[in-house]
């Protein structure tokens, strides 16, 4: 059985809804997965924010929780880190580190586009080049640098938008988004247990 924890700042709107929504869309498809969520920036027992709440009850779907934030034994419990923004995956492998090989955002997850994909894996060693080169006093090369500025200007971003103080319709269309990429998720979830 899979386990797999979302990760957003609070823990009171996107990865709440992205909790719920998993656990009803698994339920109903008969996948075997648990669930939780958890915020980079928050304390344990905040309420789900009431549009987030409203929001989940017009899908008649439940979620009875309380915010939790993130903590060593909630990542080494998750099979697969799923963050609702780059940052919080950036936050996240800040404080833990071994959770490289499980931690995406939602959305970088779930892209199926090849040379998307591709061009993520390039952008990452290019990174991971910069990186260690700075670490050892180093730089990149011109042409390198451009191929990173170039890279990352072409990647589509994988953030959903923190919908936080805002209106009915913009927890809304965060949910929507999420449930998109759940749609995804769950394809890919019924193909590894198959």
């Amino acid at each position: 059985m899979r386990r797999i924890l979302f990760v957003c700042t609070g823990n009171t709107c996107r990865s709440p809804m992205a909790e719920a929504l998993l656990r009803h869309k698994s339920k109903a498809q008969g996948v075997a997965i648990e669930v939780r969520s958890a915020g980079v920036s928050t304390v344990d027992g905040l309420p789900v924010s009431a549009h987030a709440a409203k929001t989940l009850a017009q899908l008649n779907v439940q979620h009875d929780g309380v915010s939790r934030a993130l903590t060593a034994e909630a990542v080494a419990w998750a099979d697969l880190i799923l963050t609702m923004t780059a940052g919080h995956k950036r936050h996240l492998l800040e404080r833990y580190p071994q959770a490289v090989d499980k931690a995406h955002t939602l959305r970088e997850f779930v892209e199926d586009d090849p040379r998307v994909l591709a061009d993520i894996a390039e952008l990452e060693g290019l990174y991971t080049e910069l990186h260690m080169n700075q670490a050892l006093g180093g730089r990149l090369s011109d042409e390198q640098r451009q191929r990173l500025l170039e890279l990352e200007g072409r990647i589509p971003g994988f953030d959903i938008a923190d919908p936080f103080g805002g209106t009915l319709e913009r927890y809304t269309q965060a949910a929507e988004e999420i449930d998109r990429a759940l749609d995804r998720l769950l394809g890919i979830l019924s193909k590894d247990r198959k």
